[in-house]
């Protein structure tokens, strides 16, 4: 269990964080290999493309199982969106000492927490021989080329539905308090006589001056990100929570219907249990507009969708035959 203490003055000052950079590095932690079943394949093909993509700093840094991940690759949140282009820049800038000193801590680990240490790749030691500076340069260019190659495409759609999250966030906070707010955030968070408890397998207790909460697509299980070669002004904790998608978001197709229709096209019918235009669409998919709307037209043109315009936007809906077919491979209806 980990316990982050704080008082009136620093709950007030808690805040929410967007951040694409976190959704970026989330990706090379273990659950990165299994991503959540209920966002898009991008996900899943994003830890795939690392050694395809030739970015071996990254490829030796990601874990696989428990470990540390230096916090050099995921700089503290400066502003409450901060783009990736800051974010990079941070990371390219990172002093020296602490690139080391965070690469040689994941070489140690922690073993009286339970933080196991690993062996340091010919790779990463080759980088380390050139020093700091090298090693946060090139971990901010290999950043950026993996941003390219696996999240930009998506990342308006995915910025949507985080953005969503802390809005819903702040609903709850007018209306019910912060104590609410916390205590519907994850089965595994509670906020319990001015603690915020998380539910881990590492233990740990700090009174901290602040909470800065970063909604996550990636990561699986809650994570408190604190900085482990701490000064004497260290920077407030990070909690990083897989985000609750709305249940529009969650739609899936039967690997029948999928195979019939293919996997996007089958997503797109299953989804239209109610009428949505083209941008929600994609939202919900991680697609963009261009790539939902082709497919839509061919879903219309075989008589499974059709489409009507409600003011400036145009809503697409099943027709009858797009419902039978869209029903008669959901398993749910012949449990």
């Amino acid at each position: 269990m980990l316990q982050l203490t704080v008082d009136a003055e620093g709950l007030a000052r808690s805040r929410f964080v967007v951040s694409p950079l976190q959704q970026v590095v989330g990706t090379l932690m273990p659950w990165g290999l299994t991503p959540r079943d209920d966002i898009g394949p991008w996900l899943a093909r994003a830890r795939r493309s690392l050694r395809r993509a030739g970015l071996p700093l990254l490829s030796s840094l990601a874990l696989e199982g428990p470990g540390y991940l230096p916090d050099f690759l995921s700089p503290h949140p400066t502003s409450p969106a901060p783009t990736l282009k800051e974010e990079l820049e941070l990371v390219a800038g990172t002093a020296p000492e602490r690139v080391i000193g965070e690469l040689e801590f994941t070489r140690r680990g922690l073993p009286q927490v339970g933080l196991p240490g690993r062996q340091l790749s010919e790779t990463l030691r080759r980088a380390m021989a050139r020093g700091g500076h090298h090693v946060a340069r090139q971990a901010a260019t290999e950043l950026q080329r993996y941003w390219l190659l696996a999240f930009a495409p998506h990342w308006e759609m995915a910025r949507s539905l985080l953005e969503s999250e802390v809005d819903r966030c702040a609903n709850i906070i007018a209306r019910h308090g912060a104590s609410e707010l916390f205590n519907s955030m994850h089965p595994a968070i509670a906020w319990d006589s001015g603690a915020l408890r998380i539910d881990s397998r590492f233990a740990g207790c700090w009174q901290v001056p602040q909470v800065v909460m970063v909604p996550s697509l990636v990561a699986r299980i809650p994570g408190v990100a604190t900085d482990l070669l701490a000064s004497h002004t260290p920077w407030p904790p990070l909690v990083v929570y897989p985000m609750p998608l709305p249940p529009s978001a969650a739609h899936t197709a039967s690997g029948e219907l999928a195979r019939l229709v293919g996997s996007t096209r089958a997503g797109l019918l299953t989804a239209l249990d109610r009428p949505a235009s083209t941008s929600e669409l994609a939202a919900r998919h991680f697609l963009s507009p261009a790539t939902v709307s082709y497919h839509l037209g061919v879903l219309r043109r075989s008589g499974l969708v059709t489409s009507v315009r409600d003011g400036r936007h145009v809503l697409y809906r099943r027709t009858a035959q797009g419902t039978r077919l869209a029903q008669s491979h959901d398993p749910s209806d012949h449990a």
